[in-house]
């Protein structure tokens, strides 16, 4: 087998899987192609437009495994849609003019990189795909081959992003303190926004988490610190349904019964709605080069707590957002054990020159495979019927139905 050039690049938003991810690259392709040479691309795709890179040495394979300890990305990231060549212009990525999807391809012709490993939720695959389907258009023989991040656990067709598991295990650990804030003040309004543009499943997974770490606390009878202040009483996903003043009533009479109310809210629920309300207002909403709304300035959250708190009569409303807290974290033992057997078919896979996404096909019973890049898309939504859903939302005592 000739000698292979292989570059990766990390992209996209943060989860807890991209150090561990290019760690086990590292420690993977020195284990079954030593000779192999590794390369990063600095800040996802804007290091291959710069030529901005990472040269992996002897030392740096050595101390790999240290990259499991920590959250973030070790080589950087940024948002960057080759396709969108009025923002890499505006961005000074490239000149005006020029393709970003040829610039790229040269570059890493021009690096000899033979095999590019992506590793990113939906917008970098598919921006991998792109880049994919123009090299072999132009000749240019190079096997891609994707690793799928996403604390929202949203990439079709795949059944477990990379990252998911820890977002909501941390997730829980952040809200369990915050949740203490219930007893700050009389009839307080606690609201817990989660990460999950248009899938709610890492908020229903974050509060699945809490109540599995909460359920056996001991309490002192008779004081204030109980079960009760530690519940959670409203879930309000992107796929579900419901009647605000209806919810407000319902959260009311809770309020009046314990002296406070805690409410989990995705950030993508009623974003559509929250959207429109403010372009209606005449205010211009940012996107970002995907042309996704820039989530952090919507503050869903806040929206939240401007309907229910006068609702329901709180004398004090907060939002606590958990997103960077959970997205920063290193992976835990559920998310290494998955990181691993997808790092191992990533590198099999592209030394046997087959380009795709590693995961567990849902489209084929959930084989780990490598799945080709024109299944791949965003969105998906989270299942409602899923029976560790439900049981979460009886414990709750909240009806629901989908939107």
């Amino acid at each position: 087998m000739a000698k292979q050039k292989v570059a990766m690049l990390t992209a996209g938003g943060l989860a807890p899987c991209l150090s561990s991810a290019v760690g086990g690259l590292i420690e993977r392709y020195s284990d079954v192609a030593p000779d192999a040479e590794l390369i990063a691309y600095k800040s996802g795709y804007q290091g291959v437009l710069l030529g901005d890179r990472i040269q992996i040495s002897k030392e740096m394979r050595q101390k790999a495994p240290l990259l499991h300890r920590f959250g973030g990305s070790p080589i950087g990231n940024s948002r960057v849609k080759l396709t969108n060549a009025a923002d890499c212009v505006k961005r000074g990525l490239v000149k005006e003019g020029e393709n970003p999807l040829r610039v790229a391809a040269e570059r890493l012709a021009d690096d000899g990189v033979t095999i590019l490993h992506t590793i990113g939720g939906d917008d970098t695959n598919t921006t991998a795909a792109d880049l994919a389907a123009y090299l072999a258009a132009n000749n240019y023989d190079l096997t891609v081959v994707g690793l799928p991040k996403t604390v929202d656990n949203d990439v079709v067709p795949i059944r477990q992003s990379l990252g998911a598991w820890t977002a909501a295990e941390v997730g829980a650990h952040f809200f369990d303190n915050v949740s203490n804030e219930q007893s700050a003040a009389p009839r307080t309004l606690v609201i817990h926004e989660v990460m999950g543009r248009h899938c709610g499943w890492l908020t229903a997974a974050t509060a699945r988490a809490y109540l599995s770490r909460t359920k056996n606390y001991e309490y002192v009878d008779g004081m204030m610190m109980n079960a009760g202040l530690k519940s959670i009483n409203a879930v309000y996903l992107p796929e579900m349904a419901f009647d605000l003043q209806a919810e407000a009533e319902r959260l009311k009479e809770i309020m009046d019964k314990t002296g406070h109310a805690t409410v989990f809210v995705s950030e993508g629920a009623c974003l559509d709605a929250i959207v429109a309300e403010r372009e209606a207002a005449g205010e211009t909403i940012k996107r970002d080069a995907f042309g996704h709304v820039k989530i952090d300035t919507i503050n869903v959250g806040g929206w939240f707590q401007k309907q229910f708190a006068n609702l329901v009569n709180a004398e004090r409303s907060l939002v606590q957002k958990s997103g960077y807290f959970a997205r920063s974290a290193p992976a835990n033992a559920d998310d290494l054990r998955l990181i691993h057997s997808m790092v191992d078919l990533a590198v099999e896979s592209a030394l046997n020159k087959v380009s795709g996404v590693t995961g567990h096909d849902e489209g084929q019973d959930g084989k780990l495979r490598t799945i080709e890049f024109p299944r791949i898309k965003g969105g998906k939504a989270f299942d409602l019927s899923t029976r560790w859903f439900a049981e979460v939302m009886d414990t709750i005592g909240q009806k629901y139905q989908e939107a």
